[in-house]
């Protein structure tokens, strides 16, 4: 949103022309280009500053926009009556002036022959009269928009197409997008329907053009005539469109997907910009990603690992039947092929692995217990039971290590 122009300039609403014309000289030189070399900032400010004393310097401006703000003065301050290069205002020969005086070059301004900058006539070969125009745009581009769309794992795996409602910038119902309420436009006063200005700058190594787009029409070449109520000329609104999105298998945290067009509707009948999707993977409770493949820990009982068995595991989508073989070791991987998700580029999909470990129950029976103590003094059961020279050599060993 613009700032008020009183406050860029620092004067109150009462103040005369002599006043704002002191604030505006002041702040013109603190923030010109040739004293703020590669400042943004300074730019910006410059530029804004500049915009503010084309409108309340000229008495009909500053009367609209008194009564209408900005809307009064349409989407730029600049206009054919009061710029003078690019609408930097029509008091550029003062800032030239003020300059020459800093950088010891009082005699720029007769070198043009009276004109506001110099040399240029002698420099460029003609001043401003030869040069190319640019190309007139079609309304302005909108901008590009940017989403969060998280996934489950699941969906991940074999794709998914997404039906959102997103907020964004459309065009105007009441004009269609035109901006105006006829319909109607007209070539742009500031650069004559050229769509580009040219501003001057004048440094201690000479003056110079740069050629940008007119700030009055944006580059268009034409102003809306009678703007619309509704968008206040802009063309376009906010609102919500449903969008659909199709994401394929194999998509990871942080990839994107780019919506051509899909983006926010540019003013006056100008292009949309792209919407940009960013993907979120969504933590899953059972399954770890390890690109495309997914591993599964899974708590076997120690019968089933020493006998071996057959049990139900699930997976991405659904349940499979898994062997698992006799004398199985903890840590175990054990491989399903074809059941992790599907690679992003060429068919296929990545495996799924279940590790395998002991199950430790917390909460036994007498019985179990009678029955555990029986096993842990078989030979089959536990390492070196009953044996007194491997427990010896056990025991060795262990003494050898901490000693």
């Amino acid at each position: 949103m613009k700032r008020d122009y009183y406050e860029v300039l620092g004067v109150g609403r009462s103040a005369d022309k002599d006043e704002i014309k002191k604030a505006y000289r002041k702040l013109a030189l603190k923030f010109h280009p040739d004293k703020n070399p590669d400042n943004k900032e300074a730019e910006e400010k410059f530029k804004e500053v500049n915009e503010a004393y084309e409108v309340l310097s000229n008495d009909d401006k500053r009367r609209r926009y008194d009564q209408f703000g900005h809307a009064g003065v349409g989407s730029s301050a600049a206009s054919s009556g009061g710029a003078g290069a690019g609408g930097y205002g029509a008091d550029f020969n003062d800032i030239f002036s003020a300059f020459n005086d800093m950088f010891g070059g009082g005699g720029g301004r007769a070198r043009g022959g009276g004109s506001p900058f110099g040399g240029f006539e002698d420099v460029f070969g003609g001043g401003f009269s030869g040069g190319g125009r640019r190309t007139r745009q079609a309304g302005i581009q909108g901008t590009d928009l940017k989403i969060r769309l998280k996934l489950t794992l699941e969906e991940i795996a074999r794709g998914v197409e997404k039906t959102l409602k997103i907020k964004k910038q459309v065009a105007c119902q009441e004009c269609n997008g035109s901006g105006s309420k006829s319909g109607k436009t007209e070539t742009c006063q500031t650069c004559h329907g050229a769509g580009e200005v040219r501003q001057a700058s004048k440094t201690m190594f000479g003056q110079f053009v740069n050629i940008v787009a007119c700030p009055t029409c944006g580059g268009e070449g034409h102003v809306v005539k009678d703007r619309c109520p509704s968008c206040y000329g802009e063309g376009i609104k906010q609102g919500e469109v449903t969008v659909k999105i199709n994401v394929p298998a194999g998509v990871q945290d942080s990839n994107y997907l780019t919506l051509r067009g899909q983006g926010n509707t540019g003013p006056r009948g100008g292009a949309s910009g792209d919407l940009i999707v960013i993907i979120e993977e969504k933590p899953h409770e059972v399954f770890h990603r390890n690109g495309d493949d997914v591993i599964l820990d899974l708590a076997v009982g120690f019968p089933d690992l020493v006998l071996g068995t057959k049990i139900d595991v699930p997976t991405l989508d659904g349940t499979v039947k898994l062997t698992i073989p006799a004398a199985t070791q903890p840590n175990t991987m054990l491989r399903i092929a074809g059941k992790g998700i599907g690679h992003l580029k060429g068919g296929g999909a990545g495996d799924q692995y279940v590790r395998v470990n002991v199950f430790v129950p917390k909460e036994l029976s007498v019985k179990e217990k009678e029955q555990l103590r029986e096993l842990r003094n078989s030979p089959g059961i536990t390492p070196a039971a009953g044996d007194p020279e491997t427990e010896k050599s056990i025991f060795e060993k262990a003494k050898d290590l901490f000693s």
